[in-house]
């Protein structure tokens, strides 16, 4: 790898770090980078690209002292949930509503449940985000302890008009999912989807053949799914196997604390950091195994984030986020 290469790879990993939140990380790979371009003598007459760095550095320097200046309370200030949904929805590709949907589940996966539920119910006006935020508004009721409140929105959605009868389906089968792992026991009322209009059957004297060259292939529709991204199964716990470190070969299950697309967030308490303390972002998980309400499949995960949580009521603990992979 040449010097070139090698710069544009530390770039990388500083800006994929950044993007997870991990700024000292970030942090350190900008400095080896600045050591590197001052150590070459063409290198280190580009003003530019020192410039560049630099103005990176400070930036992630001023925010690493606004995360440690962050006090010690169960609900954090505006200023600082701000910060967190600016940290952990960092995309130059996503629309606006998709990084808004990523920063209020970084709000939520911080214990931030209230600010995140105001974000979740503006969300919940977009079409193309409606059932992702209306599962995560059920995830932070039941994060707050309040379940009641929970069915109590459920409800409310099967009266309206604002979803239609398959979408509150799969919210039900969501909904009973999560209650079902938290071992809470609660009656939900279900949405009862209307059968499709059966088809008018030939005359039983007509042959099945003559039948079949009747038929106007062009004059039949084809009703796609509402929503592709409804494929991806939620994922309420996995099972991985520790392949290093203390606990190497136990088999640990884990509750998915929140979910966004196929990247699940799983909540590592304090007392089990060492689960997750020989893995970094990059690494891949292989046979895990993932619990879904109406499916258990074995695949690979990729791990997309590991993020100490210096704010909330869950200090200390940290946020080991996996991309859901096929194997």
């Amino acid at each position: 790898m040449n010097i070139v290469e090698k710069i544009k790879a530390l770039l990388t990993e500083a800006e994929l770090y950044r993007s997870q939140g991990l700024l000292k990380e970030a942090l350190s790979q900008y400095d080896k980078t600045r050591e590197i371009i001052l150590s070459n003598k063409r290198l280190k007459t580009n003003k530019k690209l020192i410039h560049g760095i630099i103005k990176k550095v400070a930036v992630l320097k001023r925010e690493i002292k606004e995360l440690e200046q962050v006090p010690k309370t169960l609900e954090v200030s505006p200023q600082v949930q701000d910060l967190i949904k600016k940290l952990f929805s960092f995309s130059q590709e996503q629309d606006e509503d998709t990084i808004k949907l990523n920063g209020a589940v970084a709000l939520a996966k911080f214990g931030q449940y209230k600010g995140a539920l105001a974000e979740f119910n503006e969300l919940i006006r977009k079409d193309s985000h409606r059932v992702d935020a209306a599962k995560n508004i059920l995830r932070c009721h039941v994060g707050l302890s309040s379940v009641d409140e929970a069915v109590a929105q459920y409800e409310q959605w099967m009266s309206s008009d604002i979803f239609s009868p398959n979408q509150l389906d799969k919210l039900h089968v969501f909904f009973k999912g999560i209650l079902d792992q938290e071992g809470i026991d609660k009656l939900l009322p279900k949405v009862k989807i209307p059968s499709p209009e059966r088809k008018a059957t030939p005359d039983e004297t007509q042959s099945e053949e003559l039948f079949i060259m009747d038929l106007d292939i062009d004059s039949f529709e084809y009703e796609e799914d509402e929503h592709e991204e409804d494929s991806i199964l939620d994922i309420n716990a996995v099972k991985i196997i520790v392949d290093s470190g203390p606990r190497k070969g136990d088999a640990v299950e884990l509750n998915v604390n929140f979910q966004s697309g196929n990247i699940i967030s799983l909540l590592i308490p304090n007392r089990d950091v060492d689960l997750i303390e020989n893995l970094k972002v990059g690494d891949r998980l292989n046979n895990v195994e993932y619990y879904s309400s109406i499916a258990i499949f074995i695949g690979s995960g990729l791990i997309s984030g590991i993020s100490p949580i210096k704010t909330g009521p869950r200090r200390g603990d940290y946020n080991l986020d996996i991309k859901i992979l096929e194997n």
